[in-house]
């Protein structure tokens, strides 16, 4: 179940001891956890999201987005801004930082 939990541990350079003195489990669990499709209970699965700067979705493989869920605000927006959006989120870290030059460079000139 917890299909990236190895991958995500070993990107933080720890060892499964390590893993388990941080979310207070043995490392036999966490070894269980990485190889042995045991399943941890969902109070675990966020504090593993927590930890490591994700979503509990990424974790378990439900979700390609390695990072944690922003919390949206609604706002009413017309077809061409909702387009906008949609757009805007499909772009690369360094795509987006270049749009947000360019409306720094265009709101600094008002």
């Amino acid at each position: 179940m917890v299909q990236r939990l190895k991958e995500l541990r070993k990107k933080k350079n720890i060892s499964q001891q390590q893993l388990a003195d941080i979310i207070g489990v043995s490392q036999q669990s966490v070894n269980k956890y990485e190889n042995h499709n045991v399943e941890p209970d969902i109070s675990l699965l966020i504090e593993l999201a927590d930890f490591f700067g994700t979503s509990v979705d990424y974790l378990i493989g439900h979700s390609d987005i390695n990072r944690k869920i922003e919390p949206v605000s609604p706002y009413d927006l017309n077809t061409d801004e909702a387009a906008l959006i949609d757009t805007y989120r499909n772009l690369s870290a360094e795509e987006k930082e270049s749009i947000h030059l360019i409306i720094k460079n265009y709101t600094a000139k008002k």
